[in-house]
């Protein structure tokens, strides 16, 4: 056994997040703004060549890898994260809160270019635009990746810009190596269309879509559950994913279909990074189960899966939780939960949970 291996690694981006707090104006106009170029029929509104007073600017840490990594390490799991950052302050400050999470940083530094950032317009609803200045967040190279330090028994990998034959090398050895596999792909990924994705799905044993991706990957009316399942489960060999919103999420095994609620916010704040904190918080939920050897091997569950219900249902609390936690404070791992704090407070006990057959 690899002495070094990780409980999680994860990979994809960090970047820094500067959030500017206004109470800028939201206009909804779906039939004008769409003609427009404003694909939402919505825009956030603020008066040309005025002077704009804005609260103090927030500056915090995010992106998907980091976030991830924050929740599995507040878990208490040993935790590695792959990504890279400019050789500038912004890339020292990501690398400075790496570690103060105690997540071990496996970071290429780019010489040439500069770190991720995004900027974020947020009003009083927790309604934000965001302006990203990409940088050399995602672009790493097969000749970048440190292949001997890729030791880990989960990899959980957010895509975002990393080039699609960087994330297939970097699973496929993973994989070999006995990693367990979750994957939420980015819009760059999806665009490749399922047929090119069905072999790194088929490794996958957690593949996370929102409801649009799923919709849009599948081919099938956004409004069609099942349908959109079914498609999804000819290509994932473990569970599928499909987050929803405020209307909560829904898993499948390719057997069963599991449908959540969500946990009640106390405020909105910023949905920046409710996503990670979902994602990252199942898996975690799936770590603690197997931790505790509540382990099923149940051979009505697909081969690769290895998910009990009452293992999904546990993730799925676990990744709520996280979600509204993350929703209720500013930036997008601030909230992010402790095992501590999911099993201690009375608030995270109780998620409506319904399940049925798919076939």
């Amino acid at each position: 056994m690899n002495k070094n291996k990780f409980d999680v690694l994860t990979i994809g981006t960090a970047t820094v997040d500067v959030f500017i707090k206004n109470d800028f104006k939201t206009i909804s106009d779906f039939r004008h703004l769409s003609l427009l170029g404003f694909k939402t029929g919505k825009a956030q509104c603020f008066s040309l060549g005025s002077k704009i007073e804005i609260a103090e600017p927030f500056v915090s840490i995010g992106g998907g890898a980091f976030n991830a990594a924050v929740t599995f390490a507040r878990h208490g799991f040993k935790t590695a994260t792959l990504f890279n950052i400019g050789d500038d302050y912004w890339g020292k400050l990501i690398l400075q809160n790496t570690k103060k999470e105690k997540i071990t940083p496996l970071v290429i530094v780019d010489k040439k270019r500069s770190s991720g950032q995004s900027f974020i317009l947020l009003n009083k609803t927790g309604e934000r635009t965001v302006l990203v200045s990409r940088g050399c967040s995602g672009q790493i190279t097969l000749k970048e990746i440190p292949y001997d330090k890729l030791f880990a028994s989960w990899v959980y990998v957010a895509s975002g810009s990393i080039p699609f034959p960087v994330i297939e090398r970097v699973l496929s050895l993973l994989k070999k190596r006995g990693a367990k596999i979750a994957l939420n792909p980015s819009k760059d990924m999806l665009e490749k269309g399922i047929r090119r994705l069905r072999k790194i799905f088929n490794w996958c044993q957690v593949v996370f879509l929102n409801r649009e991706e799923a919709s849009y990957l599948t081919g099938i009316n956004y409004l069609k559950t099942k349908e959109i399942f079914k498609k999804l489960d000819e290509s994932v060999s473990g569970v599928a994913v499909m987050t929803d919103g405020e209307k909560g999420a829904y898993v499948s095994d390719g057997k069963i279909l599991y449908q959540a609620g969500v946990f009640k916010e106390k405020r909105v704040v910023d949905r920046t990074g409710a996503g990670d904190a979902f994602g990252s918080g199942f898996v975690a939920g799936l770590l603690e189960w197997e931790k505790k050897n509540f382990f099923s091997k149940d051979k009505n569950y697909k081969k690769n899966g290895f998910f009990d219900q009452k293992q999904i249902f546990y993730a799925l609390k676990k990744a709520s939780a996280n979600a509204t936690s993350v929703i209720e404070h500013l930036g997008a791992n601030q909230g992010i939960l402790t095992a501590k704090d999911f099993s201690h407070q009375k608030r995270w006990k109780n998620l409506k949970i319904l399940i049925k057959k798919l076939k």
